[in-house]
């Protein structure tokens, strides 16, 4: 029986593998960075070829209304739509607005959590991106007591 250790090497040693062979998807490494680095909510949106986003009540975003640190503000975001094949939690006011990305498939309930960074009161936005490249969002504003980001 192998060693968690070795298991690690192995998996190390195969990614390498596969990454000099040109099997990891340089391209979108590239796509998904350029999401993470726009500093707004279209542009991140662009990033990930939609267009732009129109609001809906079938795309919710929960969280508090004040958050006491802004270092760990608990977001949740959810769909009822189908054909949705990403889900995007971003915050307007952050340095870098794109929070999380969730890949989504109609085998997957589109119900995701996390805690994001917040330097500042903001709206934070839930956007569905569809199949066929439409966007959908919902908004939330999320006031913060104490800063996250470097605050």
């Amino acid at each position: 029986m192998s060693t968690r250790r070795e298991a690690m090497k192995r998996s190390a040693a195969l990614a390498a593998l596969l990454a000099s062979t040109g099997l990891f998807p340089m391209q979108a490494r590239a796509f998904t960075k350029a999401a993470f680095d726009a500093k707004s909510v279209g542009d991140a949106v662009k990033a990930y070829g939609a267009g732009a986003p129109v609001e809906s009540n079938q795309v919710t975003i929960t969280g508090p209304d004040i958050a006491e640190n802004g270092a760990v503000v608990p977001l949740a975001v959810s769909s009822s739509l189908a054909g949705v094949k990403h889900l995007l939690i971003l915050v307007e006011k952050n340095p870098s607005a794109l929070v999380a990305k969730f890949d989504v498939t109609d085998a997957v309930e589109a119900n995701f959590s996390t805690r994001a960074k917040m330097g500042q009161s903001s709206d934070v936005y839930a956007v569905a991106i569809m199949n066929d490249g439409k966007a959908l969002f919902a908004k939330k504003e999320v006031k913060v007591t104490l800063g996250g980001c470097g605050g």
